[in-house]
């Protein structure tokens, strides 16, 4: 079945592409030899990503003490390998504007996602030993194999979706796809990552997110994810009662290092604060 998802993500590749500062930055951060100065010569190369970079390093989602009104500066107090996180961060939800699909308002896909994202960075700032940028980016990226899966095959799409409301208790949609397709849109996101060069860290979030015993190289980081997707559900219907959504894979918190009776209530609270000046910022509304 491996190769059904690799041609499914290769089919999208004409409408779906990462932008050239991302690639640059991606790059040059994996090269040892490069330093703060080409980086941020690659940003300068794209005023609107630099405006957006600078609006980022600017807001209260960085909290920094002074002014940033310099891209040398931004890179060198943020640090290189957060820029990358979020020159794609920033970049993502433009990227996916070619592809289009009928099942799902891209509105509603994008602002579950940076619920997600949000929930993830609050949760790794106080798992520690994490880097809060890249998992955020890694839970904002978490679902972006349903975006290929909408286009390329709309109708098992739909049928999946229809079996998670038909069955008695609403079995979860990742579930769902596996009984209609035989995968799912987490290996899906995991094999565009591949394709796209991410690293490896963003990968193995992205398809582990449902299935984090697999994930093997950054078990926290997939586990953060894993519980950043169900306290996101919660952010969206409003609601502090677990019982209300899926439940989290109990031994997530094992993982992570936290405690779910102290933290769950908490994220949600302060991701539904953080929402409207995110999507601003990494959505453009």
């Amino acid at each position: 079945m491996n190769t059904n998802i690799a041609d499914l993500v290769k089919g999208v590749g004409s409408l779906v592409t990462l932008p050239d500062v991302f690639i640059r930055i991606n790059q040059l951060v994996e090269d040892p030899d490069s330093t703060i100065a080409n980086i941020a010569d690659a940003i300068s190369q794209d005023p609107s990503f630099t405006v957006r970079l600078l609006r980022v390093a600017n807001s209260s989602f960085y909290g920094l003490s002074s002014t940033v009104d310099a891209v040398p500066k931004a890179v060198s107090i943020i640090g290189t390998s957060q820029i990358r996180s979020l020159a794609l961060a920033t970049s993502v939800a433009s990227s996916f504007d070619g592809l289009s699909n009928t099942l799902v308002s891209m509105e509603h896909f994008w602002k579950h996602s940076l619920y997600c994202a949000l929930a993830a960075r609050i949760l790794a700032k106080q798992a520690r030993n994490c880097d809060p940028d890249a998992v955020f980016t890694a839970a904002l990226l978490h679902d972006i194999g349903e975006l290929v899966i909408f286009n390329r095959l709309p109708q098992q799409a739909q049928d999946a979706l229809l079996l998670v409301l038909d069955s008695a208790d609403e079995i979860p949609v990742y579930q769902a796809e596996q009984q209609t397709m035989g995968f799912d849109h987490a290996q899906v996101g995991g094999e565009l990552a591949r394709q796209w060069k991410l690293p490896p860290l963003l990968e193995e979030c992205i398809e582990y997110h449902h299935n984090i015993h697999s994930a093997l190289r950054f078990p926290r980081e997939a586990a953060l994810v894993h519980i950043a997707n169900i306290l996101a559900l919660m952010a969206e219907i409003q609601t502090l009662d677990p019982g209300d959504v899926s439940p989290i894979d109990p031994q997530a918190w094992e993982i992570v290092g936290l405690d779910a009776d102290e933290v769950m209530l908490s994220t949600v609270s302060e991701a539904q604060e953080a929402i409207a000046e995110a999507e601003k910022l990494f959505l453009g509304r």
